[in-house]
């Protein structure tokens, strides 16, 4: 089969491309912006790449079109492909009906965690022996790639929450239909495409029916809003994690961030491993339970983590230079950012963060959390926040300045990269750590911050 992809650089759309590659389809694909590393990875699978979305590109005649949900109405090719009446599909469908529909799927939703606990549970397989496929949307460094096929039955997929395509509204994870669903977490975001939260949680409803009666549901009992998506009615056994709460428990954290597993109050084992933050040892124990519904016995599992290597954009260091240690996060919306300064503070002691900060999703471009972030911030002894245009307002039509005022002095907003690089510099001393975080490439500023204080 030969499919043309529209909206291939995306990590969700490029994962289907290495995906439907690796099975023996011929893949082509086009995007608005084509640019390293996407392209290069796509390129070196030989997967041919067009910029933009001319029209002409139906001459190249595939079996089907699969459709990115970054494809709207008015888009000259998606148009050219509806008059001609021509066959296509979005990316989610595509994927359910042609990969996932023969295997064993565990997929993993929520609001935040999604990408750091599918590469856990990836991990976990493999460690054991296994060979799982999986579709992540980051690059997991214990395997290098964010997207592969196998023989293997079982199948990890990020199971992302956002809208289908412009023709199909319904959240990606509605075709995945997995046997094994962890929900880490529900609180409001997308808010460009959700009205609140309750419509969220109807998009996880959909989800809860179409786990089969033998599966597994793994939820955050530490979540009254997955209690609340789950009391309307749940088909499947649910399994429940937490600190000191649920089936699945964590007890005795130590300094290092190690602790143990209990499983209906018995030791399972200690988790020793080089990862920080409340947040992913949540994360790996919804991993360790997940991995024991497919057989991973969790003494397994517990010391893989031994062995896990985070993902990349995860609290990530880019360099060191001039003694000031410059970190990569993804970090968009206030839980994320409160939790991942969080993690770095327990991490470095006293010593000084400075928090880079672009406030770049679409929720976050809307406003709808900006009441939010100073106290997602607090933890940081010094505040960037970029996006500010010189009246003070963003192209968002917010005032970034005015919502970090209550940080006082600690914090300042800007419109010119360079100028925060250069304010970032003057501050910057030796042992001090620069959390970046942004869900966007922010401009390069990790490397222009390393030559800067170079």
């Amino acid at each position: 089969m030969h499919i043309h992809i529209l909206g291939i650089c995306g990590t969700f759309m490029g994962g289907i491309a290495a995906i439907a590659q690796q099975s023996g389809h011929k893949v082509t694909g086009c995007d608005a912006n084509v640019y390293p590393p996407m392209s290069t990875q796509l390129e070196a699978q030989g997967i041919e790449l067009i910029t933009g979305f001319d029209a002409a590109q139906t001459s190249l005649n595939p079996d089907v079109y699969v459709i990115g949900n970054v494809v709207s109405r008015g888009n000259p090719l998606m148009e050219e492909i509806l008059n001609k009446g021509l066959p296509y599909i979005s990316g989610p469908q595509w994927l359910g009906e042609n990969v996932l529909k023969d295997k064993w799927v565990l997929a993993v939703a929520g609001t935040h965690g999604k990408t750091t606990t599918s590469s856990m549970l990836a991990w976990l397989l493999q460690d054991a022996g296994l060979n799982p496929g999986f579709l992540i949307g980051g690059v997991p460094n214990n395997f290098g790639i964010s997207a592969r096929v196998t023989s293997d039955p079982f199948f990890v997929i990020e199971a992302d929450e956002y809208d289908t395509a412009f023709f199909d509204k319904r959240s990606k994870f509605v075709h995945y239909r997995p046997r094994t669903a962890i929900l880490n977490n529900l609180e409001f975001d997308h808010a460009d495409i959700f009205p609140d939260l309750a419509a969220l949680q109807t998009q996880f409803r959909h989800l809860v029916r179409s786990i089969p009666a033998n599966g597994l549901i793994i939820s955050n009992a530490h979540e009254q809003s997955l209690d609340d998506t789950l009391a309307r009615g749940a088909w499947t056994d649910v399994a429940r994690f937490g600190d000191g709460l649920g089936d699945w428990q964590i007890a005795n954290v130590g300094d290092d961030d190690s602790f143990d597993v209990l499983h209906d109050g018995e030791l399972q084992g200690r988790v020793q491993w080089n990862v920080t933050g409340e947040h992913n040892r949540l994360n790996a124990l919804a991993a360790i339970a997940a991995a024991r519904h497919v057989g991973v016995e969790p003494r397994h599992s517990i010391d893989a983590f031994s062995r896990f290597e985070m993902v990349k954009r995860r609290m990530e260091t880019k360099g060191v230079a001039g003694g000031v240690t410059v970190i990569d996060d993804f970090a968009h919306h206030p839980t994320a950012i409160a939790l991942t300064v969080a993690g770095l503070r327990k991490r470095v002691g006293a010593a000084r963060i400075l928090a880079v900060l672009e406030p770049r999703s679409n929720t976050m471009k809307l406003g709808v959390m900006k009441a939010q972030l100073p106290d997602s911030l607090l933890e940081a002894d010094l505040i960037y926040g970029y996006g500010a245009a010189g009246d003070g307002k963003d192209a968002l039509g917010w005032d970034l300045a005015e919502s970090l005022s209550p940080l006082g002095d600690k914090a300042r907003a800007f419109s010119d990269l360079n100028a925060l690089v250069s304010a970032v510099q003057a501050q910057a001393q030796p042992g001090d750590y620069v959390l970046v975080m942004s869900n966007g490439g922010f401009g390069g500023v990790h490397q222009k911050l390393l030559d800067a204080l170079a």
